[in-house]
């Protein structure tokens, strides 16, 4: 597909700022700045294509259409990465969306390596039109339920998932070779994390996990999200196989004030991440849940601030609970914010310490990334903290 020197110049220059910030594999890069972009966006102005952002798409105006999401950029070339695809490797990907990422699985491998699915029949139409346009014919896209599979294309060397999964379906095993790759947005304990995992028989083994936020997968429902307050304004995420007390966690918000705040020892910097606090607390602790505060719920008062609104970590037991704060100091300018946690409920102070004891290991080593070992259900689980889910198993160490 020809495209115009604006549209060269536009792409060359996103790719340019995904590298000045993260590692780019070359054949990636190469792909990245092959695959027009734009071409995959119908109805979205050139400019806004190639910017590092996810972009929601209507496929006709003229007719009820399902929404289809473009991913960030820099989140695509990273998931690329982590996918390690080689040429003549034979992929899947669940999630067709626009076909962008299609397109660059097929630069990677060989179109005819690449096989997509969407269980909606007008985001695979879509991926299907925008593919054959951009010259990207011999990509195979089937509208299907995603959690299947593809069997009739199986076995593959690479799967990967641009949709949010909360359990992974022995379909897939029983469709990835023995030392293949999958690369996925896995979800538990509220967060989301792109996680590179390598078959190793019945074991699939992480080497590389990464924050990220994905739409979750149709057909998987062992998220559970409640309101915690009338007003639906303050909200608890969590997975079906942890015991929460919602009603008394409600009853005592309704009731109390703040039973306290509490701070650790850890500060950070202005552009500083802690979502590795959330990542640590999960390696070995079930009462992790995420809290979600509306932006009504803070300048009301409700809750005290929690560090990020939208999706804090929280620790959650019977009508208690505590969650992180972050608290501006002036003591060290170049880390003028302190990590903390506040509680609610007789046995707030409790959970604030284990809560900061969590805070306090990931400080002593902030980078550190734990060990995800995924077995399937029927299987034995790996030594160390397992989180049981209906199809597998997933262990946590550090």
């Amino acid at each position: 597909m020809s495209q115009t020197p604006t549209a060269d110049r536009l792409r060359n220059r996103l790719v340019d700022a995904i590298i000045s910030e993260r590692g780019v594999p070359c054949d990636v890069e190469r792909a990245m700045r092959t695959v027009p972009r734009d071409a995959f966006l119908p109805g979205i102005e050139l400019e806004n294509a190639y910017t590092d952002q996810a972009v929601t798409i209507k496929d006709n105006p003229g007719k009820p259409l399902p929404l289809s999401c473009a991913s960030v950029p820099s989140v695509v070339a990273m998931m690329l990465g982590q996918l390690d695809a080689r040429p003549g490797d034979k992929v899947l990907e669940v999630g067709a969306g626009t076909g962008y990422n299609a397109a660059l699985l097929a630069e990677l491998v060989g179109g005819d390596k690449v096989t997509t699915v969407d269980i909606d029949s007008d985001v695979a139409l879509h991926a299907r039109t925008t593919l054959n346009t951009a010259g990207y014919e011999s990509v195979t896209v089937i509208e299907r339920n995603g959690l299947l599979g593809v069997h009739e294309n199986a076995p593959y060397d690479r799967i990967i998932a641009t949709v949010g999964v909360w359990d992974i379906p022995a379909t897939w095993w029983d469709q990835l070779v023995d030392g293949g790759r999958l690369v996925l947005p896995l979800r538990w304990r509220g967060q989301t994390r792109s996680v590179a995992l390598t078959r190793r028989g019945d074991e699939l083994v992480s080497d590389g996990m990464e924050l990220c936020g994905f739409v979750p997968i149709i057909g998987q429902n062992g998220e559970q999200t409640v309101p915690l307050n009338a007003a639906d304004t303050i909200r608890l995420h969590y997975d079906q196989d942890q015991a929460v007390d919602t009603d008394a966690l409600a009853a005592t918000l309704a009731a109390d004030k703040p039973a306290g705040h509490f701070l650790s020892a850890q500060r950070i910097g202005g552009e500083e991440s802690f979502d590795g606090v959330w990542l640590r607390a999960t390696a070995g602790d079930d009462r992790v849940c995420r809290l979600e505060v509306t932006p009504e719920a803070v300048e009301q008062d409700l809750v005290s601030r929690p560090a990020a609104p939208g999706r804090s970590p929280v620790l959650v037991e019977d009508d208690s609970l505590a969650y992180l704060t972050v608290t501006r100091e002036g003591a060290d300018p170049d880390r003028p914010f302190r990590l903390g946690a506040a509680t609610y409920g007789p046995r707030g102070e409790d959970l604030a310490n284990d809560l900061i004891a969590h805070i306090d290991a990931w400080g002593s080593a902030r980078l550190a990334v734990p060990r995800m070992t995924v077995t399937p259900s029927a299987a034995g689980a790996a030594p160390g903290h397992v989180i049981s889910k209906p199809e597998s198993r997933i262990t946590l160490a550090y």
